[in-house]
């Protein structure tokens, strides 16, 4: 991989939040893991990252709470759900809640890693999309304002307002 991607793992299976991190770290990624999905939303408040690998059954939050959490507050994560009870229903649930995508565990390690790299993809030319529309807001308000309103508009573009 060119650049690290930063991946969450979210399992509240201990021993195997343990070796799937192990396996994705030898592999280039730069993991980091949560136990619950309370603490993968606090960890994702105080660090940056490109993807999700939740799991979907958990006690207290389960993967589709965590995952419509992270994506309300991280804009650009793609997330992959890894189960062990899945169901048709349930993944296209998690795919209308932004879930790029659904893997049953056991899951190959192989076409795990060809997933998250599809996902990572997905973010970035989700990111440069959102991007180049910044880009060219900024231009043509560049186009017609003084200084001050450039100023102005740029705040609010930036702030999310308008």
């Amino acid at each position: 991989m060119d650049q690290t991607i930063r991946l969450l793992i979210v399992d509240d299976e201990t021993r195997f939040l343990q070796a799937i991190a192990t396996r994705l770290a030898k592999r280039g990624f730069d993991v980091r893991t949560a136990e619950s999905g309370e603490d993968a939303i606090e960890l994702a408040r105080h660090e940056k990252f490109d993807l999700a690998l939740l799991d979907l059954r958990m006690p207290g939050m389960d993967g589709s709470e965590v995952l419509r959490a992270l994506k309300q507050e991280h804009k650009f994560l793609e997330a992959v759900i890894l189960t062990g009870h899945g169901s048709l229903a349930s993944a296209v649930e998690l795919t209308k809640l932004g879930a790029y995508s659904y893997l049953p565990k056991p899951y190959e390690l192989g076409r795990l890693i060809e997933i998250l790299k599809e996902a990572y993809q997905a973010r970035l030319q989700r990111k440069f999309k959102a991007d180049q529309e910044k880009l060219e807001k900024i231009m043509s308000i560049a186009k017609g304002e003084s200084a001050l309103g450039i100023l102005r508009k740029l705040r609010e573009l930036d702030d999310g307002r308008k």
